[in-house]
């Protein structure tokens, strides 16, 4: 006995595509700022530079908007891409 077949699966809409990059692109931006900001004391502290109280790092803004725009270009791409991609076929039961 052969299994029904399933309809075949459209991709969501454009307005659905971009809605969904748009939130993923402000939560890209936060957490790639964040891993910015780890590097940058990852870097000072191999280079041994001078510390600066109350910050982690004395250029740590570079660092961060750096990572942020990675991570706002980077997670947006990725998840829009995966809601793109065809499901991957599932085994048959035997």
């Amino acid at each position: 006995m052969t299994a029904p077949a399933s309809p075949p699966l459209t991709p969501p809409s454009t307005i659905r595509q971009v809605a969904i990059g748009c939130f993923m692109a402000w939560i890209g931006a936060f957490s790639g700022g964040m891993v910015g900001v780890l590097v940058s004391k990852g870097v000072a502290f191999l280079t041994k530079a001078p510390r600066c109280e109350g910050i982690p790092t004395c250029d740590w803004h570079i660092y961060m908007l750096g990572g942020a725009a990675v991570g706002a270009i980077s997670l947006p791409w990725l998840v829009v891409s995966a809601l793109r991609r065809a499901p991957a076929p599932t085994a048959p039961k035997s």
